[in-house]
């Protein structure tokens, strides 16, 4: 894993150029802190910070073809870079180095834009070819690997992050309103948009080339794609996507096992990363080292679940005990790495569990992320579910009953009481036809914190409607899908690429120089579960049916059959020890500070503070608030008041 940023340039490279492309990456040395590569010629300027994992002798970047006519960096990995190989040696060409960087400048030699589709991997590239002087960024289907661009002074710039693209670009160090509003309402600001303004994310999936004349075109390559309602299944029985799906999963981990360091595993306790441990020991490796986080709170630990599997397959295990003072005291670091607000803590312990991966001396670890999105494993999708077949007969006094069966997992759970139940998930029965229909209580309970923003901003965020924004950004033909696909989709699309991959995912593991692989995002794997029918999916409330039936061999009943239990940590009571404030509380939360800031109401927030300080704070609604106001304020402190005005003179100026 790595960072790379960019420019293009004038004919003639200045020394400005080289100062602002050291610069940039400098600031991404988290991502790849073993080497580091420049290049400028005329039109491009490229740079590269290195997190050696394959050919760690030859696979230094900037990288070209040989001929210096195709350049590249890169951040991520190609997985079948084997296969694709020996397929280009067939063809006549020879390879200088040993590593997957190579493949990707003479697969596009060969193939053009085109390469993309013969990549299995998670990445963000870079590609320069300068016989065309053009520029083309790539970002992986899942949206598992970042890259940010924006357009300035007569140049395209990009990064890995958006902290390279400010330390050039201060006049972009603006938080932007409708990326704020996003944030809260949908976990993260939504691809393309991000919380600063002018600066954009290439969407997953997607390719922008940059041509000479210095026209854009962005193009998508892959999307998530599902059979229309109703169409037979691609298989003659349950049974033999079974056993298709379990040759999926083992190729899937066999490719991702591929390093030229040792690979270790999260384990969680649940089936979807015990499935992953378990398939790794099958590809050979005897002990697989794995790592763990636990919490003081018994509502957030899974250690008991954790140790069974750990008894179970022999792993070689550290355990991370994670308290509510070490989240509180970690959590500016945290949104340094994220860039944007969260609404949750929950990234903090997994980014100190990276540190503890980083100490005992590895750089790869896999994860079990991605499943409960791929074969439909959220209670969202259950609820969705049941609200839509309560909503063929609303004046129920039972069917709504059946939402008592989901978040058992939940001390203070939105289905406690039946008769806040049926009020809770009420909300949005009038857009059961709209595709963002399971969505609605979810964003409706989240964008409750935007009553805290300034007067200012309160016309904005009474006019933004999240279900009309996102469905201008949904396929065509998606009204002919099942309603578990269009669930699906909308989640792969908004929790999954916004929040779980960037600030749970990329940003918490690079905090530390850490590459996390996700066997469940194979694309191959995510083609073939879209293409099954939603009930073997879901099955009746049971979730991820077809998932369990491939891993029950390799795991304790107990944990086959345990039910999803999403990760969690606990949130704002992490700030007020005792009922007293953190000085983070104190410092980034003070009326003075509110007021310099000119996001939220200081007397709205003060109040919330209160009430977090009383313990009076169970909902998410609440907790969700208060996370995202202390997170933006933070981002606020880090990327706004603290940035000296610098401008950056490039040698066109």
């Amino acid at each position: 894993m790595c960072g790379i940023a960019g420019f293009t340039t004038a004919a003639d490279a200045a020394p400005q150029d080289h100062d602002a492309l050291r610069r940039m990456i400098a600031t991404l040395h988290h991502r790849g802190p073993d080497a580091s590569g420049l290049h400028l010629e005329p039109g491009i300027a490229l740079a590269h910070a290195r997190l050696s994992i394959i050919d760690p002798e030859g696979g230094q970047q900037p990288l070209h073809d040989g001929t210096g006519t195709v350049w590249t960096v890169f951040n991520g990995e190609i997985f079948n870079f084997v296969e694709l190989r020996a397929e280009l040696e067939r063809d006549g060409v020879r390879f200088r180095t040993r590593s997957d960087t190579e493949v990707i400048v003479h697969l596009y030699r060969r193939d053009g834009d085109r390469f993309v589709d013969r990549l299995n991997g998670q990445f963000a590239i870079a590609l320069w070819d300068a016989s065309r002087r053009r520029l083309l960024l790539a970002r992986d289907r899942a949206g598992i690997r970042p890259l940010y661009y924006t357009r300035a002074r007569d140049r395209h710039w990009f990064a890995s992050e958006c902290k390279a693209l400010l330390e050039v670009l201060p006049d972009r160090a603006r938080i932007d309103p409708d990326g704020l509003l996003q944030a809260f309402t949908l976990w993260g600001p939504s691809d393309p948009d991000t919380l600063f303004e002018g600066i954009r994310s290439l969407p997953p999936g997607y390719l922008l080339a940059i041509e000479a004349d210095g026209r854009e075109s962005l193009t998508r390559y892959w999307d998530w794609r599902f059979p229309r309602a109703g169409d037979p299944p691609p298989f003659a029985s349950i049974d033999d996507a079974v056993h298709e799906l379990r040759a999926l999963l083992a190729d899937a981990v066999r490719l991702q096992l591929r390093a030229d360091v040792p690979v270790g595993a999260y384990l969680s306790g649940g089936l979807d990363s015990s499935g992953i441990v378990a398939l790794a020991r099958q590809a050979g490796i005897a002990q697989v080292r794995t790592f763990s986080v636990t919490f003081d709170d018994a509502e957030f630990d899974e250690r008991g679940q954790q140790q069974a599997m750990v008894r179970h397959l022999g792993t070689d295990h550290t355990t991370l005990h994670c308290t509510a003072s070490d989240i509180a005291d970690a959590f500016p670091t945290l949104v340094r790495h994220t860039e944007a607000p969260v609404l949750r803590t929950a990234p903090v312990p997994l980014m100190l569990l990276s540190g503890a991966v980083r100490r005992a001396g590895y750089k790869v670890v896999l994860t079990g992320e991605g499943a409960d999105e791929v074969f439909a494993g959220y209670d969202l999708f259950k609820e969705a579910k049941v609200r839509r077949f309560w909503a063929r007969q609303p004046q129920s006094r039972w069917r709504h009953l059946l939402l008592g069966r989901l978040y058992g997992y939940l001390r203070h759970s939105p289905v406690g009481s039946p008769g806040f139940a049926r009020s809770f998930f009420a909300q949005g029965m009038d857009h059961i036809d709209r595709p963002v229909f399971a969505h609605a209580p979810r964003w409706a309970t989240s964008r409750r914190a935007l009553a805290f923003l300034a007067p200012e901003l309160q016309a904005r965020a009474l006019a933004f409607d999240p279900l009309a924004l996102y469905e201008q950004r949904l396929p065509d033909g998606m009204a002919d899908w099942s309603p578990l696909a269009r669930d699906q989709y909308v989640e792969a699309k908004t929790l999954m690429a916004g929040y779980l991959l960037s600030s749970q995912g990329d940003r918490v593991a690079m905090a530390n120089s850490i590459e996390g692989r996700f066997p469940f995002l194979d694309h191959r794997l995510i083609e073939f579960a879209n293409r099954l029918p939603a009930h073997w999916k879901l099955r009746g409330l049971t979730e991820k049916h077809i998932l369990r039936r491939a891993l029950a061999p390799l795991l304790p009943p107990a944990i086959a059959a345990r039910t999803k239990q999403p990760y969690r940590a606990p949130d704002a009571a992490c700030f007020f020890p005792d009922g007293r404030p953190h000085a983070l509380v104190d410092e980034l939360l003070s009326p003075e500070r509110i007021r310099d800031a000119g996001l939220f109401d200081a007397t709205k927030v003060r109040l919330l503070a209160d009430k977090c300080r009383r313990g009076n704070v169970v909902g998410f609604g609440d907790n969700q608030a208060f996370v995202g106001i202390l997170s933006t304020m933070q981002l606020h402190e880090t990327f706004i008041r603290r940035r000296q005005p610098t401008v950056l003179r490039t040698g066109t100026e």
